[in-house]
């Protein structure tokens, strides 16, 4: 019998209990990649299986899906992807088979699959994919930068949804890195992006990123503000990408009349809405949930150095510190922009 190939992984084996161990070498199926893992974001999704607050995280799970490595092997009869090409990964495996899937909606598949979520992730020496969510990159770009492929992804895809258009407003509630890169999407369609959020560092280092206009709706009215910058019409869109219950309320008051919200931020519970401002508004409300065919976008976006990635990056680890990160980040959140580990 042959030996059994064993890999290191980084496994959360219950709450609060992340660790990284040996487990088996993964086998490349049918029409599958199977990737040497270079690079991979911690994400707040990975925060949330560690602290035990994701309800859709069974354990013991391998996290990671922000993830970016080498082909090894590819499919047989594989032209365009071949040993030795950087890649990207598309961790949401859908079905093809129910309602969304048909509507060519696969990000809302009813029996959605995510790397490091519902399925073991990509934080581990090797994965394997299926060939058709597997994406390849240009070489020019570093490992720890590829890792943002995804985050933007969704980010891009949160601002199509709010059906942003030139020279339009944008507000943004929440600059953490979905909201950072929302607004630095906003910039590159030729809207103009409105920051709100409460930490003054933040809004900072996002005049730092060239949003034009930073609002902290704890020490002035965000509204006023924002009707005074869009010269009474408030904001055509909102793409709201911190879950805060607050925000995702003043969301309302922040948007124009027929205007459009995007709520990509995961409120911790129910939040109670004014829906008569809806229909008197008549406001377009729109959930935003991961992305779909952004990537390609968003691989050329980084690429071609029209969004800055870099700057949020604010720290890299090696492998090894993976799991003293996580924990460091689920204690003091706040500390910390995007954290990539290569390996």
């Amino acid at each position: 019998m042959a030996e059994e190939k064993l890999m290191k992984a980084i496994v959360i084996n219950a709450p609060k209990d992340i660790s990284i161990k040996e487990v088996s070498n993964p086998e490349r199926k049918e029409n599958e990649v199977l990737i040497k893992v270079r690079g991979m974001g911690i994400c707040g999704s990975d925060i949330g299986a560690y602290k035990g607050i994701n309800p859709l995280v069974i354990y013991p799970r391998i996290i990671g899906h922000e993830i970016a490595g080498e082909v090894l092997e590819a499919p047989q009869g594989e032209t365009e992807m071949l040993p030795g090409d950087r890649v990207v990964v598309e961790p949401y495996v859908y079905c093809g088979k129910c309602y969304p899937c048909m509507n060519k909606k696969t990000n809302c598949c009813e029996n959605l699959t995510v790397r490091g979520v519902h399925i073991d992730g990509g934080m581990s020496e090797f994965c394997v994919h299926p060939r058709p969510l597997v994406h390849k990159v240009s070489a020019d770009v570093s490992w720890k930068h590829l890792a943002m492929v995804e985050p933007l992804t969704i980010a891009i895809h949160a601002v199509q949804r709010a059906r942003l258009a030139k020279g339009e407003h944008l507000v943004v509630t929440g600059s953490g890195p979905i909201g950072l890169l929302a607004a630095q999407y906003a910039l590159v369609i030729g809207a103009v992006p409105i920051m709100v959020d409460p930490l003054d560092e933040r809004l900072a280092f996002a005049r730092l990123l060239g949003i034009p206009h930073g609002i902290n709706p704890v020490k002035e009215s965000a509204s006023e503000r924002i009707k005074e910058i869009t010269g009474g019409r408030m904001a055509e869109a909102v793409v709201e990408a911190s879950g805060s219950d607050a925000a995702i309320r003043s969301s309302i008051d922040y948007v124009a009349y027929s205007g459009r919200i995007s709520l990509v931020g995961w409120p911790k519970g129910e939040v109670s809405l004014m829906t008569a401002m809806f229909t008197k508004k008549e406001l377009d409300v729109m959930g935003s949930r991961n992305s779909f065919q952004a990537f390609p976008e968003s691989i050329a976006l980084i690429a071609g150095n029209k969004i800055d990635v870099a700057s949020l990056v604010t720290r890299s680890v090696s492998f090894e510190e993976v799991p003293a990160v996580v924990k460091e980040i689920a204690a003091y959140p706040e500390k910390f922009m995007k954290v990539v580990a290569l390996i």
